[in-house]
């Protein structure tokens, strides 16, 4: 992807998504911003580019793409679509009837997820979904996010051995939307 390619992206994807007004975050914080990753998420094109975009940023050695519940699921299934690796699809808990799976599209015990999320703020979540899949055998070690609200969310997941790796920040979806 050309510096070029990368601006209209972001670009791109702020225009889409990004809503002001008041808003509670998951972390609990107030913010007068808003990244509405379903609206880029359901707009094929964009999301195609930006899983085109996240592909070269994940490892060959993974087994599957840990999409987590909600937004990350659309993303983790394009980004299968884009590499040929397996997406599976990470609840916020296991159901308790049926399968009672944490995960759905094949197993997690003893395999290499890779999490794919959307939008990253404190990282709350995405901590509650890497302490419940090792718990369920899973080996999570890195991931990626589309954006990267500068909160310090990737420093509480790197305290938890997760690497994950922002497409974009915050600041770069700003920069690029005043250009």
């Amino acid at each position: 992807m050309t510096p070029a390619d990368r601006t209209d992206l972001a670009r791109r994807i702020f225009d889409t998504a990004h809503i002001t007004g008041t808003f509670t975050l998951r972390s609990g914080v107030v913010s007068n911003e808003y990244f509405d990753k379903y609206l880029f998420e359901a707009q094929p094109a964009l999301l195609l580019a930006i899983a085109e975009a996240l592909a070269p940023m994940v490892p060959a050695d993974v087994d599957g793409l840990a999409g987590l519940e909600l937004g990350g699921v659309p993303i983790a299934t394009m980004l299968s679509q884009v590499t040929g690796i397996p997406a599976r699809f990470v609840r916020k808990q296991a159901k308790d009837y049926g399968t009672c799976r944490l995960a759905e599209g094949g197993e997690i015990a003893g395999q290499r997820l890779f999490i794919v999320e959307d939008v990253i703020t404190s990282g709350g979540a995405v901590v509650d979904a890497v302490h419940e899949l090792r718990a369920a055998g899973a080996v999570v070690e890195r991931g990626v996010c589309v954006i990267d609200r500068e909160s310090g969310g990737l420093a509480n997941l790197a305290e938890l051995g997760l690497t994950v790796q922002p497409l974009f920040t915050m600041s770069e979806l700003k920069a690029a939307a005043a250009n």
